[in-house]
């Protein structure tokens, strides 16, 4: 550590590590340019000094409010749209901003983890449905940063829990409840390495409850399809078209079930004679739709999630907590 009054500057940080200004600015502003070793001896030398990048530092001086982000993967999908919005629920009733951080690649997922904690520009951070090793982690701690993960539990940090393989479960269960033996799964398993695998977890769940069950189901009867509406409509079209009647399918999303609902529309199939179709999420659009689905609470997620943030903000000392919340059977006019 420097013996110094003033705070590390970038120089002192190029000059401990042995590397240009410029290398350490691409550290924090463009980290895919600057190969892995040296970018993290670079971001060991920043912790060990302290430094703060000045314009942060400022603008943090600068700014009234206080400032929580979020990173999360598919900003634009419902699901978590509907989780923002309970985030936001409580952050309005505060003097805070919510400044959100969109994932596309799991180089950029890093630099943030990497980046916000040194910068101390914000006051907490919740992330959605992205995965976190213990370096990282032990990096957000050194930096004081307090941190709620939601979808993705570590013991160090509080967190939000949704038990999709017990969702996938209750779908099973459901639909054999009604008397269905012959089944589809839609949905995409194939996820990018930065988030989560919910679906996986759904999927494994009614599978595990089928074959208990004695009911036949194999890879065939799994119709992978991109998280889009028009491309799943596209798929289950093609699969409908030779599928046995009548026919129970469990959408990991309600998404996808909104695609599949316009695919045996356009069949001419009758719903939920033909083909009964169950969701999940609960998304708004799924009673306009009269979907059946298996609620999680997303907006509840986020709100809770918010509401661990701002108890450990307040009092560092407070018990890490682990919630799991529950899922529910939402039955309308699909099954």
């Amino acid at each position: 550590m420097l013996s110094r009054k003033n705070p590390p500057t970038i120089y002192d940080v190029a000059r401990s590590a042995g590397v240009s200004i410029s290398t350490v600015s691409r550290v924090l502003n463009n980290p895919e340019r600057v190969n892995e070793s040296t970018r993290l001896h670079v971001l060991a030398t920043i912790d060990e000094l302290g430094f703060i990048p000045k314009a942060e530092a400022r603008a943090r001086a600068l700014r009234s409010s206080g400032r929580v982000g979020v990173i999360t993967p598919f900003f634009t999908a419902p699901s978590f749209v509907q989780r923002l919005r309970g985030v936001a629920s409580v952050l309005t009733e505060s003097n805070y901003e919510l400044v959100i951080f969109t994932v596309d690649t799991l180089d950029r997922l890093q630099h943030y983890l990497d980046t916000i904690p040194l910068t101390h520009n914000l006051d907490g951070l919740i992330l959605i449905s992205v995965r976190v090793d213990e370096k990282t982690a032990g990096r957000i701690i050194q930096h004081k940063l307090e941190t709620v993960l939601i979808e993705y539990p570590l013991n160090v940090f509080s967190s939000v829990e949704i038990d999709d393989e017990e969702g996938g479960k209750m779908a099973a269960r459901y639909l054999l409840g009604k008397g269905h033996s012959n089944f589809a799964f839609v949905g995409e398993t194939n996820f990018p390495k930065y988030g989560i695998n919910p679906i996986s977890s759904r999927l494994k769940g009614f599978q595990q409850v089928l074959s208990e069950s004695n009911v036949a189901f194999s890879d065939a009867h799994i119709w992978e399809t991109p998280y889009h509406v028009d491309a799943t409509r596209f798929v289950a079209l093609e699969r409908l078209k030779t599928a046995k009647m009548p026919l129970a399918i469990f959408s990991a999303t309600d998404l996808q079930a909104i695609g599949v609902i316009k695919a045996v529309r356009q069949l001419g199939l009758r719903i939920p004679e033909d083909v009964s179709i169950l969701g999940f999420d609960d998304l708004d659009i799924a009673d306009y739709m009269e979907l059946s689905t298996v609620r999680q609470p997303l907006d509840e997620s986020g709100r809770v999630a918010a509401e661990l943030l701002f108890s450990r903000m307040l009092d560092s000392n407070r018990p890490i907590q682990h919630i799991r919340l529950p899922l529910s059977l939402i039955e309308r006019g699909t099954t």
